[in-house]
């Protein structure tokens, strides 16, 4: 960005800044100053842009230790309060589209290489430290924290403070960087509730933006972290250095001494390998979201929350979701950029770096479950509606790691799925609860939707293309292969912990053993996230299969136009994938859309009597199923009277060409001759038509009786008209 204040004299920038300080400065005798209220007044009168200018020049101008009292104001008035109170700046509705100026000031002036970074390691080079109170953390850490049990994660360490003497509740003491991370993560929950417009789209938002630019500052696909910006070039901000403990914990993570640290003492020179230098701010960033955004439920919770009496304690927004979904992507990316091994012998003597040894874990031991827990409360407790779109999208997005690999797809002239590499057996099989289990969640979820609605049907056929990957199901079922093999040693399984690394504790921890059996760690995942009580249910067992079969779902797929081929896979509309997922082509949509256009099948419209439908549908189908063979032989008459049956009964010809389709093409099973439809009946407009029709009737002293006479006299001659005009088999809706 063009630096606003280089458009500024020199002298009048300095003394903007200076006045701005000495506002800001604090009053030893009262917490509430009126001088920085004043400051706090006179930004918010100010237009955007210039208050972003006036602090940038603050900003530049002053050393950290006059800047470090105006730092915590600053993050508050930028994220908003920790109450919700103050929305600060409103980054989740700020966009590019309805407001361009402060859109683009706002990204400029919180870029990572912007002016709030340039203060956030400003002050980070002189250790300054900010509280942060225990009670706006995620629920499960708050509670942790209260009975003295020091959470798993490093993130935790060496921070927890006693209250001052006479203050109220425990605090983090934080660095400026964990500090900024805190309030720009938990903005994203504290200010949830505040009102944004239908139009806003969270995916255009500032904050949307600015998680993705953080992310790939700081977990960088390709090359290394970039140096933080220093007034000093040449410079070095060193990592935070460890404090002493403040307050006696029991540990049910054991505290290891940090790989980095080791790694950089061995080193002749810090600035010799940037990367091992500034790693530190990867593993925070990325422990902050994960904690912010996904730690609301602990393992513990998790199995109180599956009792139906018990209130759900947090409720992610859409908004929410689709963050983490972004945030799950672009690991996948960051994880996927891992440099292969070297093959030859020599080359494993080279040390690889923090950053390359960071990819290999980051997944497995950051993320994996919380994001499983996560996602077991969102299948159980999300609303039956649309919405769980977003749900499901960022769920398949984590169960598809190969769509985030570098290499690319072959180009070939057929539309052909394409096969999953034997090469991510070893995901699927350290993930297997994420396949199986939460597979089975969405299957118990789908029965309970309304199936017959275009949106819930079309999640339905979205998890069913995803399972239905070339080689996909194979692997799933090797990974329950593996877990149901008898366990011939396996020691001290009674201790969860101990079976398993910590999947939440820092990367920098000493490496437990390596885990060369298959089948041990694929037990190992699954006790470790559901406990050695847990009841396997097998994705491909008869139970499933059971509930596969039940009359809701086989309704929708008969309705939708999915169907099984010979060989037992599921084909589904044709689709083709993109940045957001697979969307349906021209073909897939008249897939789905044909068996829809079937008049009994239709979902039952505004203008139509419920009741009414549901009768006449019974009824027509009795017919037809009585009279199916007479009416197969009139239909096939080439005279007058066939052609006046094809007109009047519903036509096949829609339900051949989807028979014959990609997807239907083997269901020849199906009885989709000539069909009764009786459900114009039921219209409201036809209804009041033919009321109107018998009391016009009655003006002129004709009965019912006679009145139907003359109704159907009338619709035969125009039938007969009709039938002259429409050769073939053209299909006749009412």
């Amino acid at each position: 960005m063009k630096r606003l204040s280089a458009v500024l004299p020199q002298g009048y920038r300095v003394a903007r800044a200076r006045e701005a300080l000495s506002l800001a400065a604090p009053c030893p005798d009262s917490p509430c100053d009126f001088r920085q209220a004043t400051l706090k007044a006179d930004c918010v009168n100010k237009p955007f842009a210039q208050r972003c200018h006036d602090l940038e020049t603050v900003i530049e101008e002053f050393p950290a230790k006059e800047l470090h009292s105006i730092f915590p104001w600053l993050v508050e008035s930028i994220f908003g309060s920790l109450d919700g109170i103050i929305v600060g700046w409103n980054l989740r509705c700020l966009q590019g589209r309805t407001n361009p100026t402060e859109y683009s000031v706002a990204l400029d002036f919180l870029d990572p290489s912007g002016p709030m970074m340039k203060l956030v390691y400003k002050l980070q080079a002189e250790e300054y430290r900010y509280d942060f109170p225990v009670s706006y953390l995620p629920g499960p850490v708050k509670a942790s924290i209260q009975e003295q049990v020091l959470p798993e994660c490093s993130l935790y360490y060496n921070k927890v403070q006693f209250p001052s003497s006479g203050g109220l509740g425990l605090n983090l003491a934080l660095n400026p960087f964990e500090y900024y991370m805190f309030y720009f993560a938990i903005s994203l929950i504290t200010q949830k509730n505040s009102p944004i417009a239908h139009h806003i789209s969270p995916s255009n938002s500032a904050y949307f933006i600015l998680v993705d630019t953080y992310l790939k500052c700081f977990l960088p696909t390709e090359g290394s972290v970039l140096p933080p910006p220093s007034s000093n070039p040449g410079g070095a901000i060193p990592s935070p250095t460890p404090r002493s403990p403040a307050v006696p914990f029991n540990s049910y993570g054991m505290h290891h001494t940090s790989l980095l640290k080791r790694h950089i003492a061995h080193q002749p020179s810090v600035n010799a390998d940037p990367a091992s230098q500034e790693i530190w701010r990867s593993e925070t960033l990325l422990q902050i979201f994960v904690e912010m955004w996904l730690h609301h439920y602990s393992l513990e919770m998790y199995q109180k929350m599956q009792s139906p009496h018990v209130k759900e304690s947090f409720k992610p927004t859409e908004e929410h979701v689709l963050v983490v979904r972004l945030l799950v992507k672009h690991l996948h990316a960051f994880s996927n950029s891992l440099k292969p091994e070297p093959l030859s012998p020599s080359a494993h003597s080279h040390t690889a770096s923090p950053l390359e040894e960071f990819k290999r874990v980051v997944i497995p031991r950051f993320v994996q479950q919380k994001l499983y827990i996560f996602l077991q409360h969102c299948f159980g407790h999300w609303p039956l509606d649309a919405s769980f779109r977003a749900v499901l999208e960022m769920w398949l997005s984590y169960l598809q790691p190969w769509r985030y690999a570098p290499e690319k797809p072959p180009q070939t002239t057929e539309l052909l799925p394409r096969s999953v590499s034997e090469k991510w057996a070893a995901f699927i099989q350290e993930n297997l609860l994420m396949y199986t289990k939460l597979f089975v969640g969405f299957l118990n979820r789908a029965l309970r939707t309304d199936l017959v609605s275009p949106k819930n049907a079309l999640m339905v056929f979205r998890v069913a293309k995803v399972f239905a990957q070339p080689n996909l199901a194979e692997m799933i079922l090797k990974g329950e292969q593996l877990f149901l093999e008898p366990e011939l040693v396996m020691p001290h399984r009674q201790h969860r912990l101990f079976m398993t690394p910590t999947l939440s504790g820092s990367f920098f921890s000493s490496w437990p053993p390596t885990i060369t059996d298959a089948s041990f760690k694929v037990k190992s995942h699954v006790y470790s996230l559901e406990g050695q009580d847990f009841q396997y249910k097998q994705m491909f067992g008869t139970e499933v299969r059971n509930l596969l079969n039940e009359a809701q779902l086989t309704q929708m797929m008969m309705k939708c136009g999915t169907a099984q081929d010979e060989n037992g896979k599921k084909q589904l509309p044709d689709c083709i994938e993109s940045e957001d997922g697979l969307i349906l082509t021209p073909l897939g949509r008249y897939q789905i859309q044909g068996l829809f256009s079937y008049t009994e099948l239709q979902p039952i419209r505004s203008y139509e009597n419920a009741t009414l439908v549901r009768l006449l549908f019974r009824l027509s189908s009795a017919l037809n199923e009585r009279f199916a063979d007479q009416m197969d032989v009139l239909c096939s008459r080439e005279d007058f009277v066939g052609r006046f049956c094809r007109y009047h009964l519903t036509n096949p010809h829609i339900i051949q060409k989807i028979r014959y389709s990609p997807v239907l093409k083997d269901r020849t099973n199906q009885n989709w001759g000539p069909r009764i439809s009786l459900r114009f009946l039921a219209s409201y407009r036809t209804l009041i038509s033919l009321l109107m029709m018998y009391f016009i009737a009655s003006w002129f002293y004709i009965g019912p009786v006679g009145c139907t006479f003359i109704i159907l006299l009338g619709y035969f001659l125009y039938a007969i008209i009709m039938t002259f005009f429409y050769e073939g088999w053209k299909p006749h809706e009412h």
